[in-house]
């Protein structure tokens, strides 16, 4: 186990989030991280309890003086986006994270860090342990494969917690303490491909666009980050438009909840327009990366040959498959109304892929309206249903409604303000957060969320500034030496 990380402070928790990093804790595969923390709990003679879903609850009595103050719940999720950089080798599966400090913050080595929601998980672990902290009784709740289904907050039962004040340690701007989220939704999209021979004129060449941030499909969606599948797929609509392209292979991003960083495909098409179709690619490149150049300093847009494909996708398939992309919408929809600067409802087109005789598309949907939410669902649909393609929707999550006489949010802004001379933000994040679902499952359940500042989450580029840490720490101790009484 490293020491990379020791030397930062908040000491423990640094150290204790370098633990984290060494456990392998992909979504849907969260078995070894909830056995550390089953152990941990055991090591400090602390109570738990283990659901069905595997979401855990560590409980810890109030410290002296304070048994008389309500039960408060700190929230974080167990798994981590797993996300890498094309040319790293490293499996999520069994391959510690390595974390590295650069510049003021902590980064990893071409992979996600897992800060979200590792320090989160951190932080309560070095409650948890602490002998010398003033808080009222503590449940600790680690929920399960947040990052692809909300799973654990969706089966979270009834009677599982006691507290009925929760801190959610899961967003990512210090400064800013979040009493609102957005619901959202996945629309997921089949083509029946059929797998056709290559043709003897023809020459193959492999189209990549790499270089791109990123980033969280509702945090980031209003930044101008590009897309690489439609950049990707732009570059390819306009080739078969002039040359008749034929496509072996093409794939694109891979997570719902990320904005596509990379995409690549294999085409042929006939040796004579070899010379036409890359300046055409180089001019369109040229032209993609002159417009993103501000966001998008690092895109490249690459066209090599290639060896010719196995086989092909059938023509008809392809082409619906292209102008369905072109064609589907992706970013923000439409902005708030009340709230300035809020986005209210984006779509994200996430990943495209080809696995046996079908080809994949994935997006997700996000919106403060239920309606709204909706509404671009079923646009997104009918793009691909005008295709031909199969569609289906997915269970979705609720939203959060924002309570702005929360008496929790209340004790926390008191809190920032004393503690840094600062009056924090107060928000609606475009994110899905797990307090939407924990507030549907517990009625009345009054709810904060804040953390320290995370960029380019959900990417390899995910990096959390050290000096914010020290400072979520700082008011996490704050916020429960003045939880309320009970009443």
């Amino acid at each position: 186990m490293g020491n990379i990380l020791g030397g930062l402070k908040p000491q423990r928790v640094w150290e204790l989030f370098e633990q984290i990093c060494q456990i392998p804790r992909p979504s849907k595969k969260e078995e070894r991280i909830l056995d550390f923390l089953i152990k941990f709990a055991e090591k400090h003679n602390l109570e738990y309890e283990q659901d069905r879903t595997g979401n855990l609850v560590i409980r810890k009595p109030a410290s002296n003086g304070y048994e008389d103050r309500a039960w408060a719940v700190l929230q974080s999720h167990v798994d981590m986006v797993c996300e890498k950089n094309d040319d790293v080798e490293h499996d999520f599966g069994k391959d510690p994270i390595t974390p590295r400090i650069a510049d003021g913050w902590v980064r990893g080595s071409g992979t996600t860090l897992g800060a979200d929601d590792g320090i989160g998980m951190a932080v309560q672990l070095a409650i948890l342990e602490s002998e010398d902290i003033h808080h009222g009784p503590l449940e600790c709740l680690f929920t399960v494969d947040e990052e692809t289904g909300l799973t654990g907050a969706f089966n979270l039962g009834e009677g599982f917690l006691t507290g009925r004040i929760l801190l959610n340690l899961d967003s990512e701007d210090d400064g800013e303490l979040f009493i609102g989220c957005a619901g959202g939704i996945d629309t997921n999209i089949a083509f029946d491909y059929e797998r056709v021979s290559t043709e003897a004129d023809h020459e193959a060449f492999k189209l990549s666009v790499t270089g791109l941030k990123g980033g969280h499909s509702g945090d980031d969606i209003d930044k101008g980050r590009g897309n690489a599948i439609k950049i990707l797929n732009r570059i390819l609509w306009n080739a078969d438009k002039k040359f008749e392209i034929r496509i072996g292979e093409i794939k694109g991003g891979n997570l719902h909840n990320a904005i596509p960083r990379e995409a690549f495909a294999t085409l042929t098409l006939p040796g004579r327009h070899k010379k036409e179709f890359t300046e055409l690619c180089k001019r369109l490149g040229d032209e993609i990366k002159a417009s993103m150049k501000v966001n998008e300093a690092g895109l490249k847009i690459d066209i090599t040959e290639s060896l010719m494909p196995d086989s092909l996708i059938d023509y008809e398939t392809q082409k619906n498959l292209l102008n369905a992309l072109y064609a589907c919408p992706h970013g923000v929809i439409s902005w708030s109304p009340d709230i300035p600067g809020l986005v209210e409802t984006s779509t994200n087109l996430a990943a495209v892929k080809m696995t046996g005789n079908q080809l994949i598309v994935v997006t997700s949907q996000r919106s403060s309206l239920e309606t709204g939410k909706y509404d671009i669902a079923d646009m997104v649909a009918s793009v691909f249903t005008l295709a031909g393609a199969k569609v289906k929707h997915g269970d979705g999550y609720p939203g959060w409604e924002p309570d702005l006489d929360s008496s929790i949010l209340a004790v926390t802004r008191e809190s920032y303000k004393r503690l840094f001379n600062e009056e924090p933000k107060v928000l609606v994040i475009h994110a899905g957060l797990e307090c939407g679902i924990i507030g549907e499952k517990y009625p009345g359940m009054d709810m904060i969320s804040y953390g320290p500042t995370i960029k380019g989450a959900h990417s390899p580029d995910e990096a959390i500034e050290i000096d914010t840490v020290e400072k979520f720490w700082d008011l996490t101790l704050d916020v429960l030496k003045n939880i309320p009484k009970n009443q």
